[in-house]
């Protein structure tokens, strides 16, 4: 039976008419008193079905108010109960410790009272996830999916318990910082990100206040069960055993990679026990993560998406293979079989853009058939220069298409001796060139998954790409394994250029090293990888936000073989040179020599004109690859050209810049040190490499516009927009190629990537039922059908007049002759913004002079309400040709308000 409650304190957030008080017999047939929040009186019409939300510790059901409130309104309604647990939150303070068994007889009794019928989704945090997981096997026939936030169901062997538990357990401090004093509830609100308010740290606090109402909290710590010995060890094993009744039960996980408790390692152990289920991290988000993050969003929209259209079959039953029970089907997902790896979290349109019917399967050519093709050449396949960065003429290491291909067999066959397997993922931190490219390819060949981060990210985001990314095995350079030791990365690691055996080797944990690997006997390989399966992750440069990886197949990574082979007329006879870090991994592929400069590639501006001349004489190179920034200081540097450097360019054919838009000018000045070279800058991403291309004689005969020009679709990509709202939103269903319409660019080819990695609420919200990736770049096509860029979509600027796009308002301001660089930013909100010019100029900084100010508002052709000077404006910290723009309003911002 149930009533309104009355005598407690309301968290804000949390609607009156969503308040009960249940009344419920226990398993000792006492009555106890629950504290429920639900909300079936305040829907607009008849609920879908029922989210059954369970709390952990030190928390309670106001954990759960934004999916309250989330899924309350709209057509189409959820059910919500969320519970205070019985000696927690506003529910009954029993005298009785509720340990794990007794916890799930209690909400098995608590969902009867409230004659919980199907469809149901239980949804749980911390231990909550367990107890919901728990009473998810116990009522399969009334469940339609499970949604856990960080939780565990099990300490992964051979693992500590986190430090903060074990802290909080040991003898005598257990009861003093859990319940004697606040400590425990205190510090896990201490950890969100970004803190909690005055009001919401209330909500959590209130039912706690008082040591007697926080001995729930210490016997939650207390009945974690860390050995077979612990009473709740038997109610715990139960549970994990019957994970497998779900297998066929959608699934998703939503984490938070910076709680210091439920770590990636609970994830991938999570992930191994429920391999099929949709998994995002959100990067920034931590222990708190239904504060720190979108939570109720993405449910809502994983609702939408996996359950919802699986209802109309709610309640037929099959048989779960080994289960030896017979289920309902509620939209069945099912694991890869026979992969031994968790299946990838791709929503269904881009499952259905890259599926391809198996006739076809004999027309590829796998990734390293070049290779094989040239396997017994002499000539040189890979050059690279060995010296330190320094000298006048570098010194050269040159490896055979013959040397190649045996150290790839080799290597090969002793990845799968130490015990890589197909499906494994290997992090690659290596520089470019010989060794980089034997490990790649020996990985392709058995089928294990190469990890691609970018030393550029910085250590931070390195890390949160590593740890992220779930590897195996990590093979590294010294600073990459010293790395991966410090920061406690997983994975068995191989050195590269650390001898096994050594003391260096031995401080550094390494296994084996990648030259022992060299020396293995060739031995049988696996079948070949499939045209589907993941070959490859590579992460973003974070440049809006936390690197994200990017996930290829092997049938994508041949499609931008392909793609880059028909677009620019490649040839057997070509050789480049790879200044450019994502184009230098395709030489074999591509069946060309290539040669990777004396430069850091990860660090575009380390390239001189001295070592881009000197690469292209090692190998007569007819193309060169590499970013706008590399080639800025390839010009800034080419006074010390000597005359037989200059000579070793003319014969280079074509030129490809990529990574960022490069201005014409650039190019230009580019011409005369490359005079017989086609200057080419093709338009692409992290996601999809080759999208849109154009020459220097057409930017040049096109002239200025309202953003950059980067041509029209390369063969075989299309490309389309979503238009823009009068606030600078895209349209969610709305495309259009109509001239002169600002939208966001969509994509779709054959080698646009296939998912993002761990990320399904941003892989849902990227990509269309039809198979478009949505690329966060907007632009607007000419009458010739070309497309120019116009910013990134999170740059818009809303203003009281409409959107306002950054990059044509910046060209147009750096054509004053004062001004080396422009970033146009908003302050103020969304709706109501006003723009500021922020300038690199040859003038103090701070507020611009009153000339300066009145040519550079002339020039913007938009109000401006103020005009600074900075010393140098901020770039993200992969591509030094981007401008933080984010980091640069918060900067204008301030100095607007006085702070300097």
């Amino acid at each position: 039976m149930s009533s309104r409650t009355a005598g407690i304190r309301l968290g804000h957030g949390v609607d009156p008419d969503w308040v009960r008080s249940v009344r419920v017999p226990d398993s000792s047939n006492v009555v106890r008193t629950w504290h429920v929040l639900d909300n079936h009186n305040s829907l607009p019409t008849a609920p879908v079905g029922t989210v059954l939300a369970v709390h952990g510790n030190p928390t309670s059901s106001y954990l759960w108010r934004h999916v309250m409130a989330e899924l309350s309104t709209g057509e189409r309604p959820w059910r919500v109960i969320a519970m205070d647990q019985l000696n927690m939150g506003w529910s009954e303070r029993t005298g009785v410790q509720r340990r794990l068994g007794l916890r799930l007889d209690d909400l098995d009794r608590l969902t009867e009272a409230l004659q919980i019928e199907g469809p149901v989704v239980t949804l749980g945090h911390d231990w909550g996830g367990c107890i919901s997981l728990g009473w998810a096997t116990r009522n399969r026939a009334r469940l339609a999916g499970v949604a856990v936030l960080n939780t565990a169901v099990h300490q992964p062997p051979g693992s500590a318990l986190p430090g903060l538990i074990a802290a909080a357990r040991l003898p005598g401090v257990r009861r003093l910082v859990t319940a004697t004093s606040p400590v425990f509830l205190q510090g896990t609100l201490a950890i969100a990100h970004p803190q909690l308010s005055a009001e919401v740290r209330a909500g959590y606090l209130d039912p706690y206040r008082g040591a007697d109402r926080r001995t729930g909290i210490d016997e939650f710590v207390e009945d974690i069960p860390v050995s077979p010995e612990h009473p709740s060890w038997d109610a715990l094993e139960g549970i994990v055993q019957e994970l497998p009744k779900l297998a066929d039960v959608p699934a998703l996980m939503l984490w938070g990679p910076r709680d210091p408790v439920f770590t990636d390692l609970y994830l991938r152990d999570l992930r191994a026990r429920l391999p099929h289920a949709q998994v995002h991290r959100f990067e920034k988000a931590g222990h708190m993560i239904a504060e720190d993050a979108p939570v109720a969003t993405a449910l809502r929209q994983w609702l939408e998406d996996a359950i919802e259209p699986g209802l109309q079959n709610f309640g037929q039953r099959t048989s779960v293979p080994g289960s030896g029970a017979d289920t309902s089907v509620p939209g069945a997902q099912t694991s890869v079989a026979g992969s031994g790896a968790p299946a990838p979290e791709v929503s269904g349109v881009s499952e259905q853009r890259t599926s391809v019917p198996d006739a076809a399967a004999g027309e590829r050519r796998p990734l390293w058939a070049a290779l094989d093709e040239r396997a017994g050449e002499l000539g040189a396949a890979l050059v690279e220069a060995t010296g330190n960065g320094h000298e006048r003429t570098a010194s050269w290491r040159t490896t055979s298409w013959l040397a190649l291909s045996n150290d790839v067999a080799r290597v090969a066959s002793g990845l799968l001796a130490f015990g890589v397997k197909p499906g494994d993922r290997v992090a690659l931190l290596v520089p470019p060139g010989a060794d980089l490219t034997v490990a790649l390819y020996a990985c392709a060949r058995i089928g294990a998954v190469a990890v691609i981060a970018d030393a550029g990210l910085g250590l931070p985001g390195l890390h949160r790409a590593i740890r992220g990314a779930a590897v195996r095995h990590v093979i590294a350079i010294d600073r990459g394994l010293a790395a991966a030791r410090a920061l406690r990365w997983p994975g068995r690691r191989i050195s590269v250029g650390v001898p096994a055996g050594s003391a260096k080797a031995r401080l550094l944990g390494v296994s084996v090293a990648l030259e022992d690997l060299k020396n293995s006997s060739i031995s049988e390989l696996p079948a070949e990888p499939g045209p589907n399966d993941e070959a490859m992750v590579i992460f973003t440069s974070g440049s809006t936000g936390p690197a994200k990886g990017v996930v290829y197949t092997h049938r994508q990574l041949e499609g931008v073989r392909d793609a880059l082979t028909n677009a620019y007329g490649l040839r057997g006879s070509d050789r480049f040179v790879a200044a450019f870090a994502p184009f230098a991994l395709f030489g074999p592929a591509l069946g060309v020599p290539s040669v990777v400069p004396d430069m850091d590639v990860t660090a575009p501006r380390t390239l001189t004109a001295t070592a881009l001349a000197q690469a292209a004489r090692a190998v007569d190179a007819t193309m060169v690859f590499a970013s706008p920034a590399a080639l800025a200081n390839v010009l800034l540097t080419s006074v010390d050209l000597a005359a037989a450097d200059r000579e070793g360019l003319k014969h280079v054919r074509l030129l490809l810049s990529a990574g960022s838009p490069v201005p014409a000018p650039l190019l230009t000045s580019l011409q005369a040190l490359l005079p017989a070279a086609s200057l080419h800058t093709p338009y692409g991403m992290t996601e999809a490499l080759l999208v849109t291309d154009v020459d220097l004689p057409e930017l040049l005969a096109t002239g200025p516009g309202n953003g950059v020009l980067v041509g029209k679709p390369l063969p075989g990509v299309e490309v389309t927009l979503s238009p823009l709202d009068h606030t600078g939103a895209a349209a969610a269903e709305e495309t259009t190629s109509k001239p002169d319409v600002t939208g966001e660019i969509l994509v779709r080819a054959a080698h646009v990537k296939n998912h993002y990695d761990q990320l399904w609420f941003t892989q849902r919200n990227t990509a269309t039922a039809d198979g478009w990736h949505r690329t966060g770049d907007v632009g607007h096509f000419d009458a010739e059908g070309r497309l120019w860029v116009e910013g990134r979509l999170v740059h818009v600027l809303a203003t009281a007049d409409g959107f306002v796009t950054p990059v044509g308002v910046e060209q147009r301001i750096e054509t004053v002759p004062e001004v080396e660089r422009a970033a146009l930013v908003g302050i103020g909100p969304a709706g109501a913004q006003r723009l500021v010019a922020v300038l690199e100029a040859d003038s103090p900084a701070g507020v611009a002079t009153t000339d300066l100010a009145d040519e550079v508002r002339q020039a913007a052709g938009v109000d401006l309400v103020a005009v600074l000077v900075i010393d140098g404006l901020k770039t993200d910290i992969r591509h030094n040709s981007k401008i933080d723009r984010t980091e640069v309003a918060r900067w204008a911002e301030g100095r607007l308000a006085g702070s300097r």
